[in-house]
């Protein structure tokens, strides 16, 4: 795909509803523009160079123009979302993502289905004044995963990622440097210990399962934990609230 500025006849704020399947998609979009996504339903990983969002349902992604993004699904996943214009400065310069509240979500999806947007009508421009009024005062949802830089820590972190129940002892081994370096280089890259961050990464990878329904001892098991109640106290310590509560509506 070509990238380019849009032309300055094009609407400013354009809308997206699609359900996207199993597998990775670089969204349709150009230079020039910021966008925020939405998971209607389904999990999605929003990724860049420098880490990425796990977002489950009710929650949204903010991604600045100078992000370059993709986004995996291992389930189908309905997403909604927006495309601004990056000079109308809608919000801050830094991606982020934010938990939904019940009015913020119905204002969105409105938006969603009126767009795209003519901000020199009055209706139209101030629904879109509630709506980013409404998300800059959000705080920030604790879905970011950091990537380490290090070779040795990247390749860590990715044999962690896709088998969370296999010791740290073992998966330094299999990469040929020791956990004390380990923890050295994952502080210096992520400003997470290994611990931590394998504790984030097993964590955010159960979305998947508790958002299909799975009982929080599947969810537990496929994250990498051997007993319920390890699970659900680490998912409070990471997300304050237990697993049922975090993806209630």
């Amino acid at each position: 795909m070509s990238i380019s500025r849009r032309p300055a006849s094009d609407p400013p704020v354009r809308g997206y509803a699609v359900t996207h399947p199993a597998g990775a998609a670089s969204l349709p979009i150009e230079a020039g523009w910021d966008q925020l996504l939405y998971a209607a339903s389904g999990v999605m990983t929003v990724s860049t160079l420098s880490g990425s969002w796990t977002v489950p349902p009710l929650r949204a992604v903010w991604i600045p123009d100078s992000e370059r993004a993709t986004v995996s699904n291992r389930s189908p996943v309905a997403v909604r979302g927006l495309f601004l214009d990056s000079s109308l400065g809608a919000l801050p310069a830094a991606g982020r993502a934010m938990n939904m509240p019940r009015f913020c979500r119905e204002l969105l999806l409105h938006t969603v289905g009126r767009c795209p947007l003519d901000l020199g009508d009055t209706v139209q421009a101030a629904l879109l004044t509630v709506l980013l009024d409404q998300l800059r005062s959000l705080p920030d949802a604790p879905l970011w995963l950091p990537r380490p830089i290090d070779p040795r820590a990247a390749d860590f972190a990715a044999a962690a990622a896709a088998d969370p129940s296999i010791a740290s002892a073992e998966l330094a081994r299999r990469v040929g440097a020791g956990l004390r370096t380990l923890e050295r280089l994952f502080i210096a890259d992520t400003g997470l210990g290994v611990g931590a961050w394998r504790r984030r990464c097993r964590i955010l990878g159960s979305f998947d399962a508790l958002a299909a329904g799975a009982s929080v001892t599947v969810a537990g098991m496929s994250a990498g934990y051997a007993t319920p109640s390890a699970f659900v106290a680490a998912f409070k310590r990471e997300l304050g609230v237990t697993p049922r509560r975090f993806l209630a509506p």
